[in-house]
Protein backbone atom coordinates (compact mmCIF):
# COMPACT_ATOMS: atom_id res chain seq x y z
CA UNK A 1 0.00 0.00 0.00
CA UNK A 2 1.61 3.47 -1.21
CA UNK A 3 1.23 6.11 1.21
CA UNK A 4 -1.47 9.17 0.01
CA UNK A 5 0.74 12.42 -0.37
CA UNK A 6 -1.38 15.65 -0.18
CA UNK A 7 -1.93 17.47 -3.06
CA UNK A 8 -0.19 20.44 -1.61
CA UNK A 9 3.17 18.97 -1.33
CA UNK A 10 5.58 18.36 -4.17
CA UNK A 11 6.97 15.10 -3.98
CA UNK A 12 8.19 12.99 -6.90
CA UNK A 13 9.19 9.42 -6.93
CA UNK A 14 13.19 9.85 -8.18
CA UNK A 15 14.24 13.00 -6.27
CA UNK A 16 11.76 12.81 -3.12
CA UNK A 17 10.47 16.31 -1.60
CA UNK A 18 12.34 18.53 -3.42
CA UNK A 19 9.93 21.74 -2.69
CA UNK A 20 13.13 23.59 -1.36
CA UNK A 21 15.40 23.12 -4.65
CA UNK A 22 12.63 24.16 -7.39
CA UNK A 23 12.83 28.20 -8.67
CA UNK A 24 9.63 28.62 -8.42
CA UNK A 25 6.85 28.78 -5.30
CA UNK A 26 5.32 25.56 -4.42
CA UNK A 27 3.04 26.60 -1.63
CA UNK A 28 -0.43 27.21 -1.93
CA UNK A 29 0.17 30.51 0.27
CA UNK A 30 3.11 31.58 -2.39
CA UNK A 31 2.71 34.59 -4.38
CA UNK A 32 0.63 33.35 -7.78
CA UNK A 33 3.01 33.27 -10.81
CA UNK A 34 1.31 36.18 -12.91
CA UNK A 35 2.91 35.92 -16.86
CA UNK A 36 3.83 39.68 -17.95
CA UNK A 37 1.59 41.58 -19.97
CA UNK A 38 3.96 42.74 -22.49
CA UNK A 39 1.08 43.73 -25.20
CA UNK A 40 1.27 46.96 -23.35
CA UNK A 41 4.98 47.55 -23.56
CA UNK A 42 4.79 46.33 -27.62
CA UNK A 43 1.85 48.83 -27.88
CA UNK A 44 4.19 51.61 -26.02
CA UNK A 45 7.16 50.88 -27.92
CA UNK A 46 5.50 50.88 -31.12
CA UNK A 47 4.10 54.14 -30.38
CA UNK A 48 7.37 55.38 -28.83
CA UNK A 49 8.86 54.29 -32.70
CA UNK A 50 6.09 55.64 -34.16
CA UNK A 51 6.36 59.49 -33.05
CA UNK A 52 10.16 59.11 -33.53
CA UNK A 53 9.93 57.91 -37.16
CA UNK A 54 7.01 60.75 -37.83
CA UNK A 55 9.43 63.70 -36.28
CA UNK A 56 12.66 62.37 -38.59
CA UNK A 57 10.29 62.53 -41.46
CA UNK A 58 8.83 66.09 -40.93
CA UNK A 59 12.34 66.54 -40.44
CA UNK A 60 13.59 65.64 -43.78
CA UNK A 61 10.47 66.96 -44.96
CA UNK A 62 10.74 70.71 -44.14
CA UNK A 63 14.83 69.80 -45.05
CA UNK A 64 13.72 68.68 -48.57
CA UNK A 65 11.34 71.81 -49.37
CA UNK A 66 14.28 74.03 -48.27
CA UNK A 67 16.45 72.40 -50.84
CA UNK A 68 13.88 72.33 -53.31
CA UNK A 69 13.40 76.32 -52.76
CA UNK A 70 17.30 76.74 -53.04
CA UNK A 71 16.96 75.02 -56.29
CA UNK A 72 14.08 76.45 -57.86
CA UNK A 73 16.00 80.40 -56.36
CA UNK A 74 19.02 79.23 -58.18
CA UNK A 75 17.19 78.60 -61.21
CA UNK A 76 15.60 81.57 -61.57
CA UNK A 77 18.74 83.51 -60.93
CA UNK A 78 21.05 81.33 -63.69
CA UNK A 79 18.31 82.07 -65.77
CA UNK A 80 18.18 85.81 -65.74
CA UNK A 81 19.71 88.34 -67.82
CA UNK A 82 23.00 89.66 -67.23
CA UNK A 83 25.78 90.71 -69.12
CA UNK A 84 28.48 90.42 -66.36
CA UNK A 85 30.76 87.85 -64.40
CA UNK A 86 28.76 87.50 -60.67
CA UNK A 87 31.82 87.87 -58.35
CA UNK A 88 31.50 85.52 -54.98
CA UNK A 89 30.35 86.98 -52.00
CA UNK A 90 28.76 90.65 -54.06
CA UNK A 91 25.32 91.51 -53.76
CA UNK A 92 22.97 91.10 -56.62
CA UNK A 93 19.49 92.15 -56.93
CA UNK A 94 17.03 90.11 -59.12
CA UNK A 95 14.46 92.12 -60.97
CA UNK A 96 11.71 91.56 -63.63
CA UNK A 97 12.01 93.47 -67.14
CA UNK A 98 9.44 94.96 -68.66
CA UNK A 99 9.03 91.96 -71.13
CA UNK A 100 8.41 89.81 -68.43
CA UNK A 101 12.17 88.25 -68.39
CA UNK A 102 13.81 88.38 -65.49
CA UNK A 103 17.03 89.95 -65.05
CA UNK A 104 20.22 90.55 -62.52
CA UNK A 105 21.87 93.77 -61.53
CA UNK A 106 24.17 95.21 -58.73
CA UNK A 107 21.93 98.36 -58.65
CA UNK A 108 19.82 98.70 -55.57
CA UNK A 109 16.41 98.55 -55.63
CA UNK A 110 15.93 102.11 -53.43
CA UNK A 111 18.33 103.22 -56.56
CA UNK A 112 15.94 103.16 -59.55
CA UNK A 113 11.91 102.28 -59.74
CA UNK A 114 11.75 98.09 -60.89
CA UNK A 115 10.15 95.68 -59.73
CA UNK A 116 12.23 93.56 -57.47
CA UNK A 117 12.45 90.25 -56.64
CA UNK A 118 14.59 89.55 -54.46
CA UNK A 119 18.53 90.20 -53.29
CA UNK A 120 21.11 87.24 -53.72
CA UNK A 121 24.51 86.29 -52.84
CA UNK A 122 26.94 84.24 -54.93
CA UNK A 123 28.90 82.05 -52.60
CA UNK A 124 31.91 79.87 -53.49
CA UNK A 125 30.28 77.10 -54.26
CA UNK A 126 28.62 79.07 -57.22
CA UNK A 127 24.98 78.79 -55.10
CA UNK A 128 23.15 81.86 -55.04
CA UNK A 129 22.44 82.39 -51.56
CA UNK A 130 18.32 84.18 -51.00
CA UNK A 131 19.10 87.16 -48.73
CA UNK A 132 15.31 87.93 -47.77
CA UNK A 133 14.20 84.43 -46.44
CA UNK A 134 10.47 85.86 -46.41
CA UNK A 135 10.21 86.07 -49.81
CA UNK A 136 10.60 81.79 -49.34
CA UNK A 137 7.00 81.58 -50.15
CA UNK A 138 7.37 83.35 -53.76
CA UNK A 139 6.63 79.99 -55.08
CA UNK A 140 3.48 78.99 -53.26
Amino acid sequence: MTNKIPDNVVFSEEKGYNANKLSYATNVGAPAIKIDDIVEWKNKGVRNVNKEFENKFNELKAQYESLMQEYEWNEIVYNAKFSFEPVVGEIYHLYLGKDGSNFLSLIHPDSWNKQHIGSFKLNSNKKWVHLDPKQDNFFQ
